[in-house]
């Protein structure tokens, strides 16, 4: 089963996995997004995305990196 946009806390490991040099508080939500939609495991509508879903996907990777 893949990764779908309301994963936040799965995809901010995979995020913090992937990009460990990274500090979450600085990335841009086009970024981001662009990020997400290029994971392996990622299986969702791109056009499902919006600030909210970042928003919630960054502060996980946040508390992830603390």
């Amino acid at each position: 089963m893949g990764l779908k946009w309301i994963d936040s806390q799965e995809l901010a490991i995979e995020l913090a996995e992937h990009f460990p040099e990274i500090d979450p508080a600085t990335v841009r939500f086009t970024d981001l997004r662009e990020w997400i939609l290029a994971l392996e495991d990622f299986d969702d509508d791109p056009e499902h995305c919006n600030e909210r879903i970042l928003e919630a996907v960054q502060t996980c990777w946040i508390e992830e990196a603390d």
